[in-house]
């Protein structure tokens, strides 16, 4: 255009004769008039252009900035700068300003809008406009150029799937015909599928969905691989390490327990090379013995008398091969990889380990952080070596897999330790329980992987598959566990880091029973050592946490909670208030709970508790609103049945879905 009006104004400037120079004077005005609009508007283009890459390149730069965990002002501060600094030579700085919208969804999401103002000073408009006297203050005049840009954040969710593996979940689901965990089993692979496949369509995000899985019982597994992991208390230092376990037991003879620095180590020449190791649930494992099997070998022929005369002479007899029992003598058991709830508040929170013991012996941190490897006791019981011995005491304790040797009293059998460096005889068959292992019922959990990849998908589905029911129910546990999957820190790290923007962390538990821990009694079992419960995550009820009265379960809950109530009610109403105090946290931790209640019977107490604890735990919807009242968002629960399972779970799916579509 420019170049056009130029031309013109050559023709007419060239051109001598009276005619056009009277014409090209009257020309003047219209003439100059385009020139100042052709030039002013291709530098406003211009400028307008290199305000927009500056505004496309701060959007992009700003919104990684978001998701960095950045404060608002930060945020505000660090687009201004990043704008300005892409502005091209022909953009003054000073003369444009920067608006900017954060996203109002700080949990995850949302859109960031960048707006800029542009004060554009004409080269020729405003002497133009002088020209036709329309505004003599034309010269100081600017105009203004807006420009703006949206940068859509995307979100991404790590989901925990804590389910209920308790054995009630072999019992058929309600209208369905089906067992409880086969329909779980199909709901939560349903529910994997569906954000799995909203995750691939979203090519340019890292990770863009991540499930784990916890399966729960009365104790949760987190892999018998991390016996290695810093986290684990491999030293014995913490307080739960030798709850029920009395080393001092061992005080004499050539294998002595002795203490040292806060832990206890192998003393006296009966160990020869394992000298000086450190005794602890770990070494149990590792030193417990038995003969796993016998090989007959021959050592010669010798000739045995059958029949005798009445003098005493060998009148009868055969040959046969002499020999002893080769014996082969392996380890006893090994860690399945299930640990004991931390003490409170440790049990309700997702903070890290933070404790060590370094190479002289001393510990740094808070060793109550630490977990702790689950290493049932062998309880008082019947003696497999000596029937007729009178320390045979017939007692019928829950856990009796092991010699308890000649020791008198039930506490002092049950914490006696010598007797774990017997050898266990070969056949020798346990009158009850399930050894070392006892209360591990469950396979390990899952860390978070990437469904939007078939290798990450495949390992999750597979490992819904393998679930099986057996055991209490200890729900707690398992939430902790699942908000244990999701952080960045230990005890696992695959977690986005909690301060970053766009991401979703959510945990969905599913239970179909109350939370119960188990007096002896109640499952028809003695208790000789005074235990006041079977052994599971707590331990038992007695004596107590690190040399008190009161138990683990007990701590940190209200006076409604009877301390020295040994109780199956008792022990629910614990659990329920350790419950309460998790959500809450991981609530205020951001982290959305969503929760299921499946075939709970509201006419029963102990269920409709659970029921209540549940819908309590669960987080509000950001997009539902509660139908009985429509000024509340709806809360995150659902109560299903056998038969609505897997429409409870599609529901879920819904609500997932809306945390993260994106357009």
């Amino acid at each position: 255009m420019l170049v056009g009006v130029i031309y013109v104004m050559l023709r007419f400037w060239n051109d001598r004769q009276g005619n056009y120079g009277m014409l090209f004077a009257i020309a003047m005005v219209p003439i100059m008039g385009g020139l100042a609009l052709a030039v002013d508007y291709q530098e406003i283009s211009s400028q307008r252009q290199a305000t927009l890459n500056a505004l496309d390149a701060a959007g992009i730069a700003t919104a990684r900035f978001i998701v960095s965990g950045a404060s608002d002002a930060e945020v505000i501060s660090y687009a201004n700068k990043f704008f300005k600094a892409n502005l091209s030579s022909a953009v003054d700085p000073d003369k444009t300003k920067l608006s900017v919208v954060l996203p109002s969804n700080q949990a995850g999401g949302g859109t960031l809008k960048l707006t800029a103002d542009l004060d554009y000073r004409p080269y020729f408009y405003n002497v133009f406009t002088d020209l036709l006297n329309r505004d003599k203050g034309g010269n100081d005049e600017a105009i203004g150029i807006s420009a703006s840009t949206e940068i859509r954040l995307k979100n991404t969710l790590e989901v925990a799937l804590v389910l209920d593996n308790s054995g009630s979940m072999k019992d058929l689901g309600s209208g369905s015909g089906q067992k409880r965990i086969d329909l779980l089993k199909v709901a939560a692979k349903q529910l994997v599928d569906t954000l799995a496949l909203q995750a691939n369509l979203i090519k340019q995000v890292d990770k863009p969905v991540q499930f784990s899985l916890v399966p729960f019982a009365a104790s949760v597994n987190v892999g018998p691989q991390n016996a290695v992991k810093p986290w684990m208390d491999t030293d014995g230092i913490s307080p739960v390490h030798q709850e029920n376990f009395n080393w001092s037991s061992m005080s004499s003879g050539d294998k002595r327990a002795a203490h040292h620095n806060g832990v206890w180590t192998k003393e006296g020449s009966g160990w020869g090379g394992e000298e000086g190791e450190i005794l602890t649930r770990f070494s149990l494992y590792k030193d417990m013995r038995h003969v796993s099997s016998r090989e007959w070998v021959v050592t010669g022929r010798e000739y045995v008398c059958t029949r005798y005369d009445w003098k005493g002479r060998c009148t009868d007899g055969r040959w046969q091969d002499t020999g002893y029992y080769d014996e082969t003598i392996t380890p006893f058991a090994s860690w399945q990889g299930c640990v004991e709830a931390r003490p409170y508040p440790h049990n309700t929170t997702d903070s890290a380990p933070n404790a060590m013991r370094n190479e002289v012996g001393v510990v740094s941190g808070d060793p109550a952080t630490l977990f702790v490897p689950m290493f049932a006791p062998d309880e008082p019981g019947d003696r497999w070596d000596a029937p007729g011995d009178p320390q045979r005491d017939n007692f019928s304790a829950a856990n009796n897999w092991w010699n308890d040797g000649n020791i008198s009293g039930g506490q002092a059998r049950l914490r006696n330790m010598s007797k774990y460096f017997d050898v266990r005889p070969f056949g020798a068959t346990s009158p009850q329980g399930s050894g070392p292992n006892y209360s591990c019922t469950t396979n390990p959990l899952t860390e978070l992987v990437d469904v939007s990849q078939p290798a990450g998908l495949n390992s999750i589905k597979s490992a819904i598959d393998a679930m099986a029911p057996n055991g209490a129910t200890n729900v707690p546990e398992g939430i902790a566990w699942g908000w244990r999957t999701l952080s960045s820190t230990e005890p696992f790290t695959g977690g986005r880091p909690e301060t970053e923007r766009g991401n979703d962390k959510v945990v969905i538990v599913l239970t179909d029973g109350a939370n119960t821990y188990y007096t002896p009694g109640s499952l028809n079992y003695s208790d000789p050592a005074d235990s006041k419960s079977t052994y599971s995550a707590y331990g038992y009820m007695k004596p107590g946490y690190n040399g008190t009265n009161t138990s683990r379960l007990f701590m940190g809950v209200s006076g409604a909670v009877g301390q020295f109530d040994y109780s199956n009610g008792n022990y629910s109403n614990a659990m329920n208030e350790q419950m309460a105090k998790l959500c809450a946290n991981a609530k205020d931790s951001k982290i959305l709970l969503m929760t299921v209640a499946l075939d709970l019977d509201s006419t029963k107490p102990s269920e409709s508790a659970q029921i209540d604890a549940l819908k309590s735990c669960s987080s509000d919807s950001r997009f539902r609103k509660d139908p009985a009242d429509p000024s509340k968002p709806a809360k995150l629960f659902w109560n299903a049945t056998g038969s609505n399972l897997s429409e409870k779970f599609k529901e879920i799916a819904d609500e997932l879905s809306n945390l993260r579509i994106v357009s």
